[in-house]
């Protein structure tokens, strides 16, 4: 008996080294899978930091560094759903400057819809200058860009170089005024370049347009200022339609023509402060051209500032804005701020 059971033993000890090495394969097997597991859980969950990396990988210069089946990409900020983005400034392009250059980088680097208030080419309006200087800096945003001209786009052949270049967008050759909608705000362009009298066919446009359009909050714009602190002083041609805007509850109205920044508290059809029902007016001629000497300074003329090229960002909100000018790069001047709309 003590015979065969010493006979078999190497036959178990053999049966026994084949079923632990089989059982370590299997363990070893988990144990790779569940640290595979985990790895990946750790990167797709872990966050990225405000500079765009993963940890101390940079991310942005090479997404699949961590693990060839995991894309990892920064997320782009935005505005929230109930902000939209209007930013811009008039007084652009000068053949042969670089502000507009400055400016359009700004832009750039700004999400949202874009607008000008006037002066696109502030030379003489011609083909060549909307092609060949308006167009490498800012007609590169022609895709989000809503322009108003002004006095100089309409130096050339009645502005039609500048309805040519801008065509195929919401303009209608020989009017140049429109609106839109950017979220819950309703948005109205002006020509201040054309008649805008009383019984204007465009001040009678923008009656009806108002009485179909009852948003809670409105902006206006156009190229000639109504209240400026500027040397071409306040400009009387736009008292009716300011008092259009002023019986609407227009919350919002942004110029150009001065080239100089200058904010004002919100006011009445006189002038005179009206912080219940009035309009905030912004001039904002600091697209690049050059800069103004001041004028007679304005009445509730709360900020100006003439040596700085910038544009003016607006965070259209549900019932208010916010807003910022910013200044282009090497400058320090800004000015912000935020609302109701009324």
């Amino acid at each position: 008996m003590v015979f065969m059971i010493v006979g078999v033993n190497p036959a178990i000890r053999r049966l026994k080294h084949l079923m632990i090495r089989g059982w370590k394969i299997v363990l070893i097997s988990v144990l790779v899978f569940l640290l595979n597991s985990c790895q990946s859980t750790v990167v797709q969950n872990q966050s990225l930091s405000p500079d765009g990396t993963l940890g101390n990988i940079p991310v942005t210069q090479n997404p699949n560094a961590l693990l060839s089946r995991t894309r990892i990409h920064p997320i782009a900020a935005s505005p929230t759903p109930s902000s939209h983005i209007l930013v811009g400034a008039g007084d652009i392009s000068i053949c042969g400057q670089k502000g507009d250059d400055q400016t359009a980088d700004l832009l750039a680097n700004i999400p949202g819809t874009i607008f000008s208030v006037g002066d696109n080419s502030n030379e003489s309006g011609t083909a060549y200058e909307y092609l060949n200087c308006f167009g490498p800096s800012w007609g590169q945003f022609l895709d989000r860009l809503y322009p108003v001209p002004g006095n100089h786009d309409y130096v050339t052949d009645n502005a039609s170089p500048y309805f040519d270049y801008f065509s195929g967008g919401p303009l209608t050759r020989g009017k140049g005024y429109y609106s839109y909608d950017l979220g819950s705000w309703h948005v109205i362009a002006l020509n201040s370049v054309i008649d805008i009298s009383t019984d204007s066919l465009q001040v009678a446009w923008v009656r009806e347009d108002l009485a179909s359009h009852k948003n809670l909050c409105t902006l206006a714009y156009w190229h000639h200022p109504r209240w400026t602190s500027g040397e071409s002083g306040n400009d009387g041609r736009m008292a009716a339609i300011w008092q259009i805007l002023y019986a609407h509850g227009v919350d919002v109205v942004v110029n150009g023509n001065e080239h100089m920044y200058e904010r004002f508290a919100p006011l009445d059809p006189d002038g005179k402060m009206d912080l219940t029902h009035g309009i905030r007016e912004f001039v904002v001629g600091t697209g690049g051209a050059s800069h103004y000497r001041f004028g007679i300074i304005q009445a509730n003329s709360q900020v100006r500032e003439n040596s700085t090229f910038g544009v003016l960002k607006f965070d259209l909100l549900t019932n208010g804005y916010d807003w910022e000018f910013i200044p282009v790069e090497g400058m320090d001047f800004t000015d912000t701020g935020s609302d109701a709309c009324h």
